[in-house]
């Protein structure tokens, strides 16, 4: 018997990067029936424009996600809910009334989703953010995600996580993010995992560890176990703790193992690229562009400044003249497309250019012209903060197989 169709509310939905990758693994099982996408002090909503002129068929909000009403939220009977929310800070204090209530700072979207999922109630989440969450901040690593990890747990919830690059598990791209699994306590799903070891989970049982393999021993013996107390100002203000690439959380306590993965086979630039009658002069480089990046991209030691106003030496090290045609993309960022570092530069029959708009699309696996109701600069900041869905399919994909 075939599963009974999902329906999603896509949050911070950008370009439609979760719902392009779901819908491509089983569009009949993942139907998105609500999705919001609001770019904060911006007149244009490039990105919601984007994304309305693809999905007709979705109640597509505009809206500041903060604004939306419990009232409204109420009307949402999501099962799922999906979303690459913003790295930002976490933490948490007492509300001024005291007691148990807890205050997280003013503006912090993840707060927002955990309120959605008091009302909504959904069965799963699938949220997605970069790496450095699992050590942030600086000064108490590991403390924004065991809070999130608090958060989750106190609304009767488990927690699993992977670091997936996505050029190691056959993609484009090497983009490393995060991605949450958060599945409800009493899903038959959760209760399966319920009666399974964390290590089984990690290595062999989990929604990551089938479609996601690793070797069988962590990376240098990093692997850590823990009890969440139950007040979550504590775990704001003292968790002390290690939360590494991979891991598993359920009632309070968390087992997590720095893995290494089993790599495939990566798509190439060359792969991707646009055959040379397709592309605009636009984007090819003049001499005085190509030396431009010769220095931008070279090494370099400048002095410089400080606000205090004493003097340091800011030293850069060198990176290849231009990116290699035989590996895949390196992490595209919203710059691309401007004269800068981190802009793929390519050669091609001896002539410099960037990548094209659509040649980043297929960086992050989306159709082509996907974006094209938006100017270059906007398509290049999009795919700058896209997800690549591929791998969003294949974790669909697997989610479809365990339920």
């Amino acid at each position: 018997m075939s599963n009974e169709p999902l329906k999603i509310l896509e949050l911070f939905a950008g370009v439609g990067g979760f719902r392009v990758g779901l819908e491509r693994a089983n569009f009949s099982l993942y139907q998105t029936k609500w999705a919001n996408q609001w770019e904060p002090s911006k007149k244009a909503q490039d990105a919601f424009d984007c994304y309305d002129s693809h999905f007709k068929d979705s109640l597509n909000m505009n809206e500041d996600i903060a604004s939306l009403s419990e009232e409204k939220l109420k009307e949402i009977n999501a099962d799922m809910i999906v979303g690459g929310f913003p790295c930002q800070d976490y933490s948490v204090a007492r509300s001024l009334s005291g007691g148990k209530g807890i205050q997280g700072k003013k503006g912090v979207l993840f707060w927002e989703i955990i309120r959605l999922t008091k009302i909504i109630q959904p069965k799963y989440l699938l949220l997605e953010n970069v790496d450095r969450l699992l050590k942030s901040p600086a000064k108490q690593r590991g403390r924004d995600f065991a809070i999130m990890l608090s958060a989750f747990n106190d609304l009767g919830y488990t927690v699993e996580w992977r670091v997936i690059n996505a050029a190691e598990y056959g993609g484009a791209q090497r983009r490393r993010r995060v991605f949450i699994f958060i599945s409800k306590n009493d899903t038959p799903l959760a209760q399966k995992l319920s009666n399974i070891d964390d290590d089984k989970v990690i290595y062999h049982d989990g929604l990551f560890a089938q479609e996601f393999p690793v070797t069988s021993d962590p990376n240098k013996g990093r692997r850590s176990t823990g009890k969440l107390v139950e007040d979550i100002v504590e775990i704001s203000d003292n968790f002390t703790g290690n939360i590494y690439s991979t891991g598993i959380m359920r009632n309070g306590e968390y087992t997590t193992i720095e893995t290494i993965p089993v790599e495939e086979k990566a798509v190439t630039l060359k792969e991707i690229i646009q055959p040379e009658s397709e592309i605009d002069k636009k984007y090819y480089l003049d001499d005085e562009a190509v030396k431009k990046f010769e220095y931008l991209r070279g090494p370099k030691k400048i002095e410089r400044t400080s606000a205090e106003g004493h003097k340091y030496i800011f030293s850069e090290g060198g990176m290849s003249p231009t990116d290699d045609l035989n590996k895949p993309g390196r992490t595209m960022l919203t710059s691309e497309g401007s004269k800068n570092r981190s802009t793929h530069l390519i050669e091609v029959n001896g002539r410099h250019r960037i990548l094209t708009p659509i040649e980043c699309e297929r960086l992050n696996g989306f159709p082509d012209n996907w974006t094209d109701t938006m100017s270059d600069r906007m398509r290049y900041f999009a795919m700058g903060n896209a997800l690549v869905t591929t791998i969003i399919t294949r974790i669909g994909s697997r989610l479809e197989k365990m339920m």
